[in-house]
């Protein structure tokens, strides 16, 4: 069912969920590295890890051989998500990802998980933060006519919270997700918990990089998304 924002809000905050909101990152590395391998295709776990972010249709383009038929490239993303569904039982939110959304909810500014997850994927990720009540709308795979770093996802985001670009930030942990915001000129935080380093993030393009959920709520009120509060009359509560 589509999802439309829940309330009036003047200004927003767009996040990524995989790698910045919950601890997936590395069981979708593993996901797609299994995958490959049964097709015979040896790509190391860290270029792989390093496009982690991507749609999986562009992540396939940047490590199949330039001669792999669509068939191969079918079979190699099924089994990824067949794979990566087995680690359902142990992703877990990052520390303080859930007390990060609520308290941008209740500082005023609307919530959208700027997903671009599969539904059946994104409704574990969805139990995993249980965070429902914070969360003014939600995107999927379905949204987006292409995927990362094109900023399709972004713009349902946009629309469906009803805001213009200049008035929301954007939360991410790849250079991807930076760079997807870039296009529309959207304010960038980077978060490391998705195992990509501050310097790449910084230059990619983010203006402010964080550990993870945890720091960034401790930093709120000095941060983008606190100055952004601020500008539309809110009073964001950087406690724990």
């Amino acid at each position: 069912m589509e999802e439309q924002s829940k309330g009036a809000n003047h200004a927003g905050v767009l996040f990524d969920v995989d790698g910045t909101l919950v601890d997936s990152t590395y069981f979708h590395t593993i996901a797609w590295w299994q995958a490959l391998r049964q097709q015979e295709l040896e790509v190391p776990m860290a270029l792989i890890h390093r496009h982690i972010g991507m749609g999986g249709d562009k992540l396939l383009e940047r490590l199949l051989p330039v001669k792999s038929d669509e068939g191969v490239r079918d079979t190699v993303k099924n089994a990824h998500g067949a794979i990566f569904s087995t680690f359902w039982p142990a992703i877990r939110p990052f520390e303080s990802a859930r007390t990060l959304l609520r308290t941008c909810a209740e500082s005023g500014l609307a919530v959208a998980l700027a997903s671009s997850a599969h539904e059946r994927d994104l409704q574990v990720l969805r139990s995993v933060l249980d965070a429902e009540p914070w969360i003014d709308c939600v995107t999927s795979s379905a949204d987006a006519a292409e995927s990362k770093p094109s900023p399709d996802i972004l713009v349902a985001a946009l629309e469906k919270l009803q805001l213009d670009a200049a008035d929301v930030v954007f939360v991410g942990d790849s250079v991807w997700d930076v760079q997807a915001a870039a296009r529309l000129g959207i304010e960038t935080i980077g978060v490391t918990c998705g195992g990509i380093s501050a310097a790449e993030l910084f230059e990619s393009g983010a203006g402010e990089v964080y550990s993870g959920p945890r720091a960034l709520l401790q930093r709120l009120d000095a941060s983008s998304i606190g100055k952004l509060a601020h500008r539309h009359g809110a009073q964001p509560n950087p406690s724990i």
